[in-house]
C-alpha cells in the first residue's frame, strides 16, 4: 500500500449513468449493483480522465493509501476481456449496459441550466434509451403512453422533430433496412403485450426501403393482440411532412384510445 491519488465515487450522488466508463482507458470502472465502482486499485491510476463525464459531480480524486497502480495488471485486463462477454460494462447485457439503462425525465428539470452546457432550443425527449435495439421491454416509459416509433434518419431530415412529433410522448428509433427489422418486430409485440400504448405513430422517411418500418410495427400490433390506434406520416428527403398516398392519414386498428 502507497500514499497516492486515486479515485473517489460518492454513491448518494452516483445515479448509475455510466457515462463515465468510456472515459477510463484502463478500464477500472463497472457498473455493479446501479452504481459505478472501482474494479480494483490497482487498475485506477488516479489521473482522473473520467471525473468531467459525470454530470452529478459524483467523482473526485483523494490522496490515501491504496495499492500502487499496476500498468502490467492493467494491460493484462485489457487484453484478456472478452468483447462479446456479457458483464456489468458489456452493451450485450442490455439491462446492465448503462446506454440501455431506462430512464424517464421530468422535462422541467432536465430543462434547467446545465453549468458548462452551450444554450439551445430546448428537447422534448422524455426518456432513455431510445434505440430499439437496447431499450428494456420491460422499461416503464412504456405504460399508458404515446408512441411514437420512428426511422433514425428522420430527426435528421425533419427541423422540427423534437416540436412536431416527441411532446408528451415516448420515441423508440430504427432502421428497418439495416438493423433486424424480425427482433424489432418481437419486441415491439412484446412491449404491446406488457404494457397499455394509448397511440402509435410511425414516421418513415419516403425512400421505399424505410416503409418496412410502418409494415412490421402492424405485424407487432397483430401479434400483441392488442387493440391499438395506429398512424403514419411520411417525411421527403427535404425534410417536408406528408400525407401517406397508399392509404388513409390515419389507420384505425381497433375502437380510438381512451
Amino acid at each position: 500500500m502507497v500514499l497516492r491519488k486515486i479515485l473517489r465515487i460518492d454513491e448518494e450522488r452516483c445515479n448509475g449513468c455510466g457515462l463515465c466508463i468510456p472515459a477510463c482507458a484502463e478500464g477500472a470502472l463497472q457498473i455493479v449493483d446501479g452504481k459505478v465502482r472501482l474494479v480494483g486499485e490497482k487498475y485506477c491510476d488516479g489521473l482522473g480522465a473520467c471525473i468531467g463525464e459525470c454530470p452529478n459531480g459524483a467523482i473526485t480524486i483523494e490522496t490515501r493509501e491504496a495499492e500502487e497502480f499496476d500498468e502490467e495488471a492493467v494491460t493484462e485486463q485489457m487484453r484478456t476481456h472478452e468483447p462479446g462477454k456479457a458483464d456489468d460494462t458489456d452493451c450485450s447485457a442490455h439491462q446492465q449496459c448503462p446506454s440501455a439503462r431506462a430512464v424517464q425525465f421530468n422535462r422541467s428539470e432536465a430543462n434547467q441550466e446545465i453549468p458548462g452546457c452551450l444554450e439551445s432550443r430546448e428537447s422534448a425527449l422524455s426518456q432513455w434509451p431510445v434505440q430499439l435495439a437496447l431499450i428494456p421491454t420491460d422499461a416503464p416509459f412504456f405504460e399508458n403512453a404515446d408512441l411514437v416509433v420512428a426511422a433514425d434518419c428522420v430527426p435528421f431530415a425533419h427541423a422540427d422533430f423534437h416540436k412536431e412529433f416527441l411532446e408528451g410522448k415516448t420515441l423508440v428509433i430504427g432502421c428497418p433496412k439495416l438493423d433486424n427489422a424480425e427482433l424489432y418486430r418481437e419486441k415491439l409485440a412484446e412491449i404491446f403485450k406488457r404494457f397499455n400504448i394509448r397511440s402509435i405513430n410511425v414516421v418513415n422517411m419516403e425512400v421505399p426501403c424505410c416503409f418496412g418500418l410502418y409494415s412490421l410495427v402492424k405485424k407487432a400490433v397483430d401479434s400483441s393482440g392488442k387493440e391499438i390506434p395506429l398512424h403514419q406520416e411520411i417525411i421527403t428527403l427535404k425534410g417536408s411532412r406528408v400525407t401517406p398516398h397508399h392509404e388513409a392519414r390515419v389507420l384505425q386498428v381497433g375502437p380510438p384510445a381512451k
